[in-house]
């Protein structure tokens, strides 16, 4: 009996599944650019392969709009915690997790006259204390 579960255990974990993760980072508007944890990505609507679960450093950024900078934390599904993940890494399927974020972007504001004007002023100090 022993021998017939160890020989049952071994081909399991031969034809076992896996867990194939994938994260979709949506925005409005769409066609921003993301990082994700300083990598970009791509551009939005954007689906990537991901492979650790925890919390993720997003930055999304989109001319005209304002950058946005936030986290987003991934908790793993009931059958990737301990002790149950072993028995879905031995499992004969393939588990799909796939996860969705959106993110909404704000308007940039253009800026002032008189914030251009100090911009202006820092700029041409800069320039002449360069030469």
């Amino acid at each position: 009996m022993r021998m017939l579960f160890a020989i049952l255990a071994v081909a399991a974990a031969l034809v076992g599944g896996c867990v194939e993760r994938e994260w979709t980072i949506r925005s409005e508007p769409a066609g921003a650019i993301v990082y994700v944890s300083h990598v970009e990505k791509g551009r939005t609507p954007v689906t990537f392969e991901f492979t650790w679960y925890g919390e993720y450093e997003v930055e999304l950024r989109k001319e005209g709009y304002e950058t946005l900078k936030t986290s987003v934390k991934l908790d793993p599904p009931p059958y990737e915690w301990p002790v149950a993940d072993f028995f879905s890494a031995v499992a004969p399927w393939t588990y799909r997790d796939q996860r969705e974020t959106l993110h909404i972007l704000k308007k940039a504001k253009p800026p002032t006259d008189a914030e251009l004007k100090k911009k202006a002023l820092q700029m041409r100090e800069e320039n002449q204390q360069e030469y």
